[in-house]
């Protein structure tokens, strides 16, 4: 028999349920359903509603790309409601001093993923004193698309909302409103970064924890040329009226043809590709409108905004070395120095590179590297740099899988979260992935929300990062490797 366990919302009670030590209240709306006239504005409120408001299943997930685009198990939920958010507490409504809060965005790009994945579940954190939260938003065009009489970056204001959310009625699940840290993976740390940048954001949160974050620094002007490739295509006009006759379907058919994923790698020249994501970053994204947005996220940050704000950041060794898996073979036959060419990296620095990194052997290996350095590492590296000696903590997560060989993209969020028992860890790694490590990085992330300190030395005592391992350690100038990339 469930037991069930209600709590009070700004808009009206809801009920949840208890599942061992903590409670689960799953899909409560922070906002009107994007639909109709509300599809491409600024998020609402949600109204209040009458009597007890069931929270007891994942509420709708927003659009989403072709299928799973991310090796993170994040399912699709049908429904129009999709501006929800999951809350999981071990002391809701008790009273006295509120736990600290941890709210998570989700990657995917900006085009793909769910809130609603069980990975997200707060349970280990939970156990350890820390309310989670887990928030939906718009994605791909109808979340970052120009459109010409519409307000830029609806997706981003869906995250302030949802913090806003979490800043008015966090007390009565058990959480204190004033240390939320905010805390995503990829698109997700791209997402906190752009939030830790971000004016109008700094009241909501407390500290700053970016698992792989990919910086995002779309100009206007680019994401207008994006908006009207998609429009044409379509036979339109980017404007309200125009698209929100259209489909979820038929918008997102065109956006994948105008962004180039119509076919993944598979569908173009892949060091082209790689060359445009490397270069010019994802097509879909937060964008400096002036406003909300009024300067790049490095800018704003050498400004000082966001200073007083702990942050952890930090990447796998091998982000998206992946990509290379299968042609491994293939591409054992063409020297790494050529295809490092292609991607740009040539002279006094490609030298420079190979032997900072002379211990990744195989053309394969060093393209991977390479690309997850560029895109990833010294992206955490510039925000680090840029932020002084405001308090920063950077590391690198750097065990590899029995299954690929290689620490990729998403191979820490299990650890992060310590949920190596659940469905699909295993896909990505093996069967019996060390439980040790995710006590330290789970333990480190814990200290850090409770405490605003992960327990290891700050960046500035001689660019100092954490090496997640088995034997973890922490090294001096620990990012040497991609120093000389830094732009």
């Amino acid at each position: 028999m469930t037991d069930f366990i209600e709590a009070q919302t700004t808009a009206g009670r809801v009920r949840g349920f208890w599942r061992g030590g903590s409670a689960a209240f799953l899909g409560i709306p922070f906002a009107e359903p994007p639909i109709g006239e509300l599809r491409f504005a600024a998020p609402v409120p949600h109204r209040a509603w009458d009597g007890v408001r069931d929270a007891l299943e994942q509420g709708a997930t927003p659009q989403r790309g072709n299928g799973e685009i991310t090796l993170i198990p994040e399912p699709s939920v049908e429904g129009e409601s999709t501006l929800n958010v999951n809350v999981f507490t071990p002391a809701p409504a008790t009273g006295g001093a509120g736990l600290p809060v941890l709210v998570y965005i989700h990657g995917g790009g900006y085009f793909s993923g769910s809130p609603a994945s069980p990975w997200y579940d707060g349970a280990a954190f939970n156990r350890d004193g820390v309310v989670t939260v887990s928030i939906g938003y718009r994605l791909g065009f109808d979340g970052f698309g120009w459109i010409k009489d519409a307000p830029h970056n609806r997706g981003v204001r869906d995250w302030l909302l949802a913090l806003e959310w979490v800043r008015d009625n966090i007390a009565n699940f058990g959480g204190d409103p004033s240390r939320v840290t905010i805390a995503g993976q990829s698109a997700g740390g791209g997402a906190v970064f752009t939030l830790l940048g971000m004016p109008a954001a700094q009241s909501l949160f407390h500290s700053v924890y970016a698992i792989s974050g990919a910086l995002s620094a779309l100009t206007l002007d680019a994401a207008k040329d994006l908006a009207q490739k998609v429009a044409a295509d379509l036979g339109v006009e980017p404007t309200r009226a125009a698209l929100s006759g259209l489909s979820e379907e038929q918008i997102l058919k065109a956006q994948n043809k105008a962004t180039g994923m119509e076919g993944g790698l598979a569908g173009g020249d892949p060091m082209e590709m790689l060359n445009g994501m490397i270069n010019d970053g994802l097509k879909l994204g937060p964008v400096i409108d002036g406003e909300l947005i009024p300067v790049s996220t490095l800018e704003a940050i050498r400004s000082g905004i966001g200073g007083d704000k702990p942050l952890v950041l930090g990447t796998t060794d091998d982000e998206f070395s992946m990509i290379f898996a299968e042609a491994k073979n293939k591409l054992r036959w063409i020297p790494a120095n050529f295809l490092l060419g292609k991607l740009g990296l040539r002279g006094s620095t490609r030298s420079a590179y190979r032997a900072a990194n002379r211990n990744v052997k195989g053309t394969a290996d060093i393209l991977g590297r390479y690309v997850s350095d560029k895109m990833f590492r010294v992206a955490a590296m510039s925000v680090a740099d840029a932020r002084g000696e405001a308090p920063t903590w950077m590391y690198r997560f750097a065990w590899r899988s029995p299954v690929s060989g290689f620490a990729g993209h998403c191979l820490d969020v299990p650890f992060f979260f310590d949920c190596l028992s659940l469905d699909r860890v295993a896909v990505i790694a093996g069967d019996n992935p060390p439980q040790s490590l995710a006590d330290e990085v789970h333990g480190d992330a814990v200290a850090f929300v409770r405490d605003g300190d992960p327990g290891w030395p700050r960046y500035t005592d001689g660019h100092a990062v954490r090496v997640f391992d088995l034997q973890s350690k922490t090294e001096s100038n620990g990012t040497a490797a991609v120093r000389s990339l830094a732009v």
